[in-house]
């Protein structure tokens, strides 16, 4: 699962991002990575489940495509990653590919708006991660494509608030979903699918 192969490469991105957040660099050039603590959570949400078919919407550098990756690769699952920026894109691909994990993590390049809506796929675990003005749009699509037990994950509802808050009080309200805000490292809002969309 987590071998020393994989550690190493996390290990590597954990130094970036932190060594980029204290520079002040500008969020749109960061590595904008999960905090350790969050990776950990989202490894043993999927780690237990055999087959785990995983959705990440925003997988930036590969940091937290990593945490899932080896989570789900001991019981034959898979993760489905889509990324929009580039050069994040280009640096993700060599990421997983040095992690060992290319077999196990399908990287998606380009829009998940746009890209998502036509697979034709059910995943059982949905992360977002990507940009917050885009959240709710991401979450309707990717509503059509869990079934009931479904869990989807979304990253930052505490530490973006003002932007998230009515994302996590909207999941809170569904009655096809039971929702709790997680308050781990920048705010987890944590939904499980009870019924299928209407």
């Amino acid at each position: 699962m987590l071998d020393e192969r994989v550690r190493a490469v996390m290990q590597r991105l954990g130094e970036e991002d932190r060594l980029e957040r204290e520079q002040g660099l500008p969020s749109e050039v960061r590595a904008r990575a999960i905090a350790p603590t969050t990776g950990r959570f989202l490894f043993a949400l999927v780690a237990h489940h055999p087959g785990c078919a995983v959705l990440e919407l925003g997988g930036s550098r590969g940091y937290s495509s990593l945490w899932l990756g080896a989570g789900v690769r001991h019981f034959g699952g898979r993760v489905v990653s889509f990324e929009i920026d580039p050069v994040k894109c280009e640096r993700r691909r060599e990421n997983v590919a040095e992690a060992g994990l290319e077999d196990t993590i399908e990287l998606v390049d380009g829009d998940a708006l746009e890209l998502l809506p036509p697979l034709d796929d059910v995943f059982d675990v949905v992360f977002v991660d990507a940009e917050k003005d885009d959240y709710e749009r991401l979450f309707q699509i990717a509503r059509e494509k869990v079934e009931p037990g479904a869990v989807l994950v979304a990253d930052n509802v505490l530490s973006h608030e003002e932007t998230l808050g009515a994302y996590s009080r909207a999941r809170q309200v569904d009655p096809t979903l039971a929702s709790v805000t997680v308050p781990l490292d920048r705010g987890l809002e944590l939904s499980v699918v009870l019924t299928r969309s209407v």
